[in-house]
């Protein structure tokens, strides 16, 4: 058993293929459930108890997470592919196979947050529980990807408690309403849109609300929802389907829903723009798959921000942090080598099992010759020799039959594993075990 983990992210891929393998959290648990049964043969063959598997699915990646053999990396890629609609080679010209100690330290930076887009956001480790909780509740968490994710919360929080990585970090929430006093002159005098009512949409409101703009308003499908965001923030609560109509009204849109189509498009736009008499919109587009039409952009008067685009706003804050890398990689590494070290025993589990099988097998077949003769009248004493020479038999016979069988190289590294496994308190050598 061992693990392998198959992504993509902002690294690695474009934003508009990321966003063909994007899930929504309502999606994880049927998903991963479709992957177990594609994967059945394999699965049989080299994990009979049913493959482990999880999902981790943001804005800037998607990863699958899968505790199995090694044979099952080259379905799990053919897999993804055909969920993306794309062919396995196109999918790995853009996408990381990591395995073993390599698939653990990817996982433990990523939860500690030297993997994401703005270096130390802490987001990430939330997201990674929710996987964990969508996995567990699907049935496809075991015990092997159980401990992965649990020690790598265990490293992020060392990491965020024992470095500076994540001090004055500027999350994107922060970067959109940067973005928008550079465009604005003063936010207080702008009225501010945001459609979404999830928990990245809450974040940049709460940052948007702290400059006290002239009006706002939160668009969601689900108008319940939209209206719980919309008191906290005493903001107007629109219907998603009104969006069209109310658009113009706004010099500031954020976005970030989990539709699989564009929400926002290019007609909207243009027909918002001649109403506002081409005054300039802000659009922030936090979305993968996109909210916004991409052809929005290039429009004269928009001033348009992909969640890709904001990376560049926020990595001068991250290279003031670089210092405390190094001390969090440390950090990371030991992690790393202790779950190898775990993941190595737990490999040992079969054959433990098996030895302990034996050993009761042993025991109990001494045990019921012993009390046949204890009922034949039988003398205590010589009982208890019979049963202790019994087992002393049993135990040995094996290692001193391979003992006597072998010879010469094999001969001597087999007598010093024998006195390893036996001498631990005896002062004789390998070589007078003949």
């Amino acid at each position: 058993m061992s693990v392998f983990a198959l992504g993509l992210n902002h690294n690695s891929a474009p934003l508009d293929l990321r966003g063909r393998f994007a899930f929504s959290l309502e999606q994880l648990a049927p998903t991963l459930l479709g992957f177990r049964q594609q994967l059945g043969p394999h699965v049989a063959r080299h994990a009979p108890g049913g493959a482990e598997a999880a999902i981790l699915s943001t804005c800037n990646r998607t990863e699958l997470y899968v505790a199995g053999h090694a044979a099952m990396v080259q379905p799990a890629v053919d897999w993804l592919a055909q969920v993306g609609g794309v062919g396995s080679s196109a999918l790995l010209d853009h996408a990381y196979v990591m395995e073993g100690s390599a698939a653990a330290r990817h996982a433990f930076r990523v939860a500690s947050g030297l993997d994401s887009m703005v270096l130390g956001e802490p987001q990430i480790l939330g997201q990674m529980k929710q996987a964990v909780r969508e996995a567990n509740q699907a049935g496809t968490l075991g015990t092997t990807l159980h401990q992965l994710f649990q020690r790598s919360f265990s490293v992020a929080k060392e990491v965020r408690s024992s470095t500076e990585i994540g001090a004055h970090s500027i999350s994107m929430a922060a970067a959109s309403v940067r973005l928008a006093g550079q465009l604005f002159e003063d936010l207080s005098k702008i009225k501010v849109l945001f459609v979404g009512a999830g928990e990245m949409i809450e974040l940049v409101a709460t940052h948007f609300a702290a400059r006290m703009p002239k009006a706002m308003a939160v668009a969601n499908r689900t108008l319940e929802r939209g209206e719980k965001l919309a008191g906290r923030l005493n903001a107007e609560a629109i219907r998603l389907a009104d969006l069209p109509q109310r658009l113009h009204e706004f010099d500031a849109v954020i976005s970030c829903t989990a539709s699989s189509l564009p929400l926002i498009g290019l007609g909207a736009v243009e027909r918002a723009l001649k109403a506002r008499k081409h005054r300039p919109m802000f659009m922030v587009d936090l979305a993968v798959p996109r909210d916004i039409e991409p052809e929005v952009g290039q429009l004269d008067d928009v001033y348009l921000y992909t969640v890709d685009e904001l990376a560049a706003v926020v990595q001068t804050a991250g290279e003031k942090r670089q210092a405390a890398v190094e001390q969090a990689e440390a950090i990371i590494e030991t992690g790393v080598q202790s779950f190898v070290h775990w993941l190595g025993q737990r490999s040992t589990v079969p054959l433990i099992q098996a030895l302990n099988a034996q050993a009761e097998g042993w025991r109990e077949l001494e045990i019921a010759r012993a009390r046949k003769l204890l009922a034949r009248g039988e003398d205590v004493d010589t009982v208890l020799e019979a049963l202790s020479r019994g087992l002393t038999q049993k135990m040995l016979h094996g290692t001193l039959a391979e003992l006597h069988a072998s010879d010469g190289e094999q001969r001597m590294q087999l007598a010093q594993t024998v006195s390893r496994l036996f001498l631990r308190n005896s002062s004789k050598s390998p070589s007078s075990e003949n």
